[in-house]
């Protein structure tokens, strides 16, 4: 079926859902081999409305409706794209991925390697993740780590909707698997997008304020939290520079790594647990690289070592304005 909706043709401010929903628009009118599949998406267009109107325009052949059984959506997309499709698949809260993670790990992240080569899964899985709306228990985790640590996978998280809608487009395009986690809790932050730009390059950290004493580094919903820290510093006299991660596997350790040769100091933010979480992996790395030009020690800031908890509490286990900056006064005061 043709479509009849357009994407966004000139510069225009959108929410992050509408951004993706625009991106996912502009790829299947690009690229008849790109399919939308998930619980929900399809007449309702989501539960967050992501997909909003593409069954409509697209038809329910190209934008597919699926049974409650995430194990059984993810292999049918494996499927697809072994006869050429490029598929995205939406898991419709973090919580709900775990039932495919087998079918993720064990086939989607492997079979290039298993083939030599000779097979490409063109997939992507979108998951709505993270805290901050409120949501009973399954329905704001962050376990991006759990995915980043699997070879063969990308992974990537963007935090505004430019990158929303232009990462959504490289990710479709990859040849490789990605897992493209969505931070639910700013699907309504608004931002430009155009068309029109070149983006970056999918997996490139980048910059998203100069400053001279200290790096702190995120990626997804924490970006935003640490853009307004970095402001509250500067009330203080204290300049920070923030990273913008966007990809956890791989990672940009060179931007990183320029940042903190600048500052001397860095600190990792993130809502997931800080436990093992990918933030451990960029401070070794980073300690590694820039040992002799560190003036501190590499401090994280995350989500506790528990169970997420009640709606009512999640406020207490978020990292907040409060607990980066403290981080940031700790990482000064060596």
């Amino acid at each position: 079926m043709a479509a009849t909706g357009t994407a966004p043709a000139a510069a225009q401010k959108l929410p992050v859902a509408k951004a993706i929903n625009s991106s996912l628009r502009t790829a299947l009118e690009n690229d008849p081999k790109v399919l939308v599949m998930g619980e929900d998406v399809g007449k309702l267009g989501g539960v967050f409305r992501v997909t909003d109107g593409l069954q409509k325009d697209f038809g329910e052949d190209r934008v597919i409706d699926t049974p409650l059984a995430e194990s059984g959506i993810v292999g049918t997309a494996i499927g697809l794209a072994l006869r050429g499709y490029r598929p995205v698949v939406e898991i419709q809260f973090d919580g709900f991925v775990f039932p495919a993670y087998d079918q993720i790990v064990t086939q989607l992240a492997k079979m290039h390697a298993r083939a030599l080569g000779k097979i490409k899964l063109p997939v992507v899985i979108r998951i709505p993740y993270g805290g901050g709306i409120g949501a009973v228990e399954h329905h704001s985790e962050s376990p991006e780590a759990l995915f980043a640590h699997v070879a063969g996978l990308k992974c990537v998280s963007p935090s505004n909707a430019s990158d929303a809608y232009w990462m959504m487009q490289q990710a479709i395009e990859s040849d490789d698997p990605v897992i493209f986690f969505e931070p639910k809790r700013r699907y309504w932050d608004k931002g430009e997008v155009d068309p029109s730009a070149i983006p970056a390059p999918l997996h490139s950290a980048q910059v998203a304020r100069q400053g001279s004493a200290v790096t702190v580094a995120a990626y997804g919903p924490m970006v935003k939290v640490c853009l307004e820290a970095a402001a509250a510093a500067e009330e203080e006299g204290n300049s920070l520079e923030v990273v913008d991660l966007r990809s956890m596997s791989p990672i940009d350790f060179d931007t990183v790594q320029r940042s903190v040769e600048k500052t001397g100091r860095l600190v990792l933010v993130h809502e997931a647990p800080v436990f093992l979480g990918t933030g451990a992996e960029i401070a070794a790395r980073i300690t590694e690289r820039c040992f002799y030009h560190l003036e501190a020690p590499v401090l994280r800031v995350g989500g506790f070592h528990a169970p997420y908890p009640p709606a009512r509490l999640e406020d207490e286990y978020l990292p907040n304005l409060d607990r980066v900056l403290d981080a940031v006064d700790r990482a000064l005061a060596y």
